[in-house]
């Protein structure tokens, strides 16, 4: 009896300890996390750190009045991309891989989120840029969308404005060669132009600068010997004030004309009084509402920033930011492969700088916005009808 009674201990205790062992090991199937990233790669720092801030700027907005989705809280990891394409490709290989994010927004200059495509490609995991108008972007690419109209209808717009508009026969252009977004810009408006005028001569100068560089006195001497009608000077906002700065010291009173990165403080702020009237293309207007979400925009931007304007960049950052939320909500999953397939059946989404209906290739169909310096302020003059 008693050895009988000693092998049941012995049993029992082997049993006990097995269970503990068993109860000590971690669960096969993980937790769900609490939180949901979204990442930003956008340039902080450098040449184009103006740009980037103010995009972020429409993100953390967006963040603060939508911090939610699915029930869980929803996290910004914003990593700088330092205005580098290198850097870009980094950054955003970094979000994917060691933050877990399951979607990324950016980045401020095409350059910087074609160099992070093939990253987000071969990862898996959807981008939504703000932005970053060049074709390039979401070429080829299933994984990047934007929420912005791209440089073909942009370049269209501003070759259509210089012949309608200023009667412009003759056109120079001054672009930022190492620049994606300025020579994609460049391109698109002399295909244009030369149509429009049905001369193939009309673009009668086409001068190029480095990013970076400050001084100009070369390239406009060449323009202003060729006598053009208008100038289009698609690039960098600080390199460009400076262009023009330099131009009206040399003489030149021809009409200068841009793209959206000339929407920034640094632009009037470099340029002075020598940048006025500047004509350039846009996103979005505050003076113009396009939908109830253009009203809340508003509404919380001149909360958060009194007496501040919001940039038309600071809205497509915002409107990225809700859209990857939407589309987590059309998928109920915050699974990157599923956010991607709702982002790409995008169709008349409500966003602050207008309805965003993705195309074939993800990219919004949206009107531009033109815009002049008045007053030492950026001032509407007209939309510009996408269809």
């Amino acid at each position: 009896m008693k050895k009988v009674l000693s092998i049941l201990l012995s049993v029992m205790l082997v049993a006990i300890m097995v269970a503990g062992c068993a109860s000590s090991k971690p669960s096969s199937t993980p937790a769900a996390p609490e939180t949901i990233k979204i990442g930003v790669f956008e340039p902080l720092t450098g040449a184009n750190a103006a740009g980037g801030e103010l995009e972020v700027e429409g993100m953390k907005l967006a963040n603060k009045l939508y911090p939610e989705v699915l029930g869980k809280k929803v996290e910004l990891v914003v990593v700088d991309n330092k205005s580098d394409k290198a850097e870009a490709a980094s950054a955003a290989a970094r979000l994917i891989e060691k933050d877990k994010v399951s979607a990324i927004i950016g980045s401020w200059g095409s350059g910087y989120s074609i160099a992070a495509g093939n990253i987000v490609k071969e990862k898996k995991v959807p981008a939504v840029g703000a932005s970053c108008t060049n074709p390039l972007v979401t070429q080829g690419n299933d994984y990047y969308f934007r929420v912005c109209f791209i440089d073909p209808f942009q370049g269209t717009v501003m070759a259509r404005y210089a012949f309608n508009k200023l009667g412009a026969k003759k056109a120079a252009i001054i672009q930022e060669v190492s620049n994606d977004y300025a020579v994609g810009l460049a391109s698109f408006f002399k295909a244009e132009f030369v149509k429009l005028t049905g001369d193939p001569n009309s673009v009668v100068e086409t001068s190029n600068y480095q990013t970076g560089d400050n001084d100009f006195s070369a390239q406009l001497t060449n323009v202003k010997s060729k006598n053009p009608d208008v100038i289009f000077a698609p690039g960098n906002f600080t390199e460009s004030a400076l262009i023009i700065k330099q131009a009206k010291k040399l003489g030149i009173k021809t009409p200068f004309i841009g793209g959206d990165t000339w929407e920034t403080d640094e632009f009037l702020k470099v340029g002075g009084a020598e940048v006025e009237g500047a004509v350039f293309s846009t996103f979005f207007d505050p003076s113009v509402t396009m939908t109830p979400e253009s009203t809340k925009f508003l509404d919380e931007y001149k909360k958060a920033y009194p007496g501040k304007e919001p940039a038309a960049v600071t809205a497509l950052g915002y409107d990225a930011y809700i859209l990857i939320l939407d589309a987590m909500k059309r998928a109920n999953s915050s699974d990157p492969v599923k956010i991607r397939e709702a982002l790409a059946a995008t169709k008349d989404f409500p966003g602050a700088a207008g309805p965003i209906t993705l195309d074939v290739n993800g990219d919004a169909v949206k009107d531009a916005v033109i815009k002049t310096v008045k007053g030492g302020k950026f001032t509407y003059m007209d939309t510009v009808k996408a269809k």
